[in-house]
């Protein structure tokens, strides 16, 4: 919502382009038969199509939209993701224009209660969080995917229809020249939590619904405080509730405050009472300066999942396979890992360098990361919006404990996202560590900064990566073997400190495939086997 007077798409501060829909004509009806589907020109599905395009495969997006979604929306991007933009070609303009953090603090009743500092060292190129309006997120990834001839755009095209079809999927859309029919090999969900292509193939979330609800609101002011996720609990200008603050680029501000029991959404977004209730927090944080209101939404928590994220040959990915509490940034950077995990996997398929079984694989890790994600966000969820009268005097007890014993300060700490670890993976090729070394197979890959300056992961080939000790006996071996895979494996030596003594091989989305004492050409025979597995009772 925008305050009156100022157009849909009239901001402060981002322009918004304007994209015709697709002209009428006989290639606007049916694509090659090696184009993948993407519905949604969100930064899920801007990535998906990134990803493929990066392994030579062509994607089509369907945006049912004119232009990019309005209001700053998710705005936390992670060290995880931004590894991946840089995978995917697209991080420059985020470094030029986020702003990174690594601090959070915590008030209680206008009291600090706790400072939390991510972890963060020299031995990291980039910092544990950046916060960026999702317009800018959008802009950026759809202007990396225009530089592709590979990825296609038809916006204002809705899908209106989806079923299943002989080795592929039908999808019906509709845009400003009419009605038409397209057959895709495959087609990723990217189009959110009100996904059409779900509801289209009667799939259907399932969890929990929270009562905490917030107003979200973008404001445009010149205020000095630094880049520091706060919250406050109890303040006086929302008393009993929760606010939450974000710096942002260009002068604005987040501020989320929870709405109470009594307030309805609809009185609750009145813009009136939107301004109002800026004020409040305004006055709370000490603005006395001028300020503009620039957008306004309001959210509930929830946990709430497929059972499968996947059906047939659609693959849902984001919102359209999870949503999660915002508590703790977790929503947009899973979508994107979520993107960058059946990117390459269905990559992979489509050239026929793997069979259809790697995609199986994509839900169990997946849906394991939304899982440890609810287990997280929903004990921040409790604290944020306590669900009971029980837990909110066990939450305020706590608070309370706080003012006068530091301990308790950590109660309040919102637990910031974490890559997953894909522990119960079917892929992960070897989990005998043997104590050599410190990564577990399914983990993020650490980014060991090397003696020359350069990271560990600035030598990723495009498919998996050993990385193995310089002096290794079995390197040239290795890399014999490996001619077998076409591309898809390359040996890099480094020094074993950056390892931490272990053979250490990295999928293509940067996750370990496998840490091992030492390295063999049982790796490259392994990873053979795993590329040309069929796919067994799915199709």
């Amino acid at each position: 919502m925008r305050p009156r007077g100022r157009g849909e798409r009239e901001s402060l501060y981002f322009r918004y382009p304007h994209f015709d829909g697709p002209k009428r004509d006989s290639a606007r009806v049916q694509e090659p038969t090696d184009t993948v589907v993407i519905v949604g020109a969100g930064p899920v599905g801007l990535v998906a199509a990134l990803t493929l395009a990066s392994y030579g495969v062509r994607a089509l997006v369907l945006e049912r939209k004119s232009t990019f979604n309005d209001g700053s929306r998710a705005i936390c991007i992670a060290r995880s993701s931004l590894h991946v933009l840089e995978r995917i070609g697209a991080v420059a303009p985020f470094l030029d224009k986020a702003l990174g953090w690594t601090t959070g603090r915590t008030f209680f009743r206008g009291r600090q209660i706790l400072e939390f500092q991510m972890p963060h060292s020299d031995n990291e190129r980039y910092l544990p969080m950046y916060n960026l309006q999702q317009q800018y997120i959008e802009q950026y990834l759809y202007d990396a995917a225009t530089r592709s001839p590979l990825i296609t755009f038809r916006w204002q095209s809705d899908v209106v229809g989806v079923s299943h079809a002989s080795g592929g999927v039908s999808v019906d859309v509709v845009d400003p020249g009419g009605r038409y029919r397209l057959e895709a090999p495959w087609l990723l969900a990217a189009d959110g939590a009100r996904s059409a292509v779900r509801g289209h193939l009667g799939k259907r979330l399932k969890g929990e619904n929270y009562e905490g609800r917030y107003v979200i609101a973008d404001v445009k002011m010149a205020h000095d405080y630094p880049t520091i996720r706060r919250a406050l609990f109890d303040p006086q200008c929302r008393p009993g509730g929760t606010v939450l603050i974000h710096k942002q680029p260009d002068d604005i501000w987040r501020i989320d405050y929870q709405l109470t029991d009594d307030e309805s959404a609809d009185e609750a977004t009145r813009e009136d009472n939107v301004r109002a209730g800026v004020a409040g927090v305004l006055a709370e944080i000490g603005h006395t300066g001028p300020w503009d209101l620039e957008w306004w939404s309001v959210y509930a928590a929830n946990t709430l999942a497929l059972d499968d994220y996947r059906d047939g040959r659609v693959v849902f990915i984001g919102d359209s396979a999870h949503i999660v509490p915002i508590f703790g940034v977790r929503g947009l950077n899973n979508g994107i890992a979520d993107a960058h995990n059946i990117g390459w996997k269905l990559a992979y398929v489509m050239r026929g360098n793997a069979g259809e079984a790697l995609i199986d694989s994509y839900t169990p890790e997946r849906r394991g990361a939304t899982l440890d994600v609810f287990a997280n966000a929903s004990k921040s969820a409790r604290f944020m919006t306590p669900p009971t009268p029980g837990w909110r005097t066990v939450r305020d007890a706590a608070l309370s404990l706080a003012l006068s014993h530091d301990f308790a300060g950590r109660f309040a700490n919102p637990r910031q996202m974490t890559p997953h670890t894909y522990a119960a993976s079917p892929l992960p090729l070897q989990a005998c560590n043997d104590g050599a070394g410190a990564y577990p197979p399914g983990a993020f890959a650490a980014n060991a900064r090397l003696d020359d300056g350069t990271f560990l992961l600035d030598h990723l080939g495009p498919g998996f990566t050993l990385f193995v000790a310089p002096d290794s006996r079995d390197i040239d071996a290795i890399e014999r073997a490996g001619r077998s895979l076409d591309g898809l494996f390359r040996v890099v030596p480094v020094d074993a400190a950056a390892t931490r003594n272990a053979a250490l091989l990295v999928r293509p989305d940067l996750y370990v495939a496998a840490s091992l004492p030492t390295a063999t050409t049982d790796v490259v025979d392994t990873l053979a086997r795993l590329l040309s597995t069929a796919s067994k009772g799915r199709t």
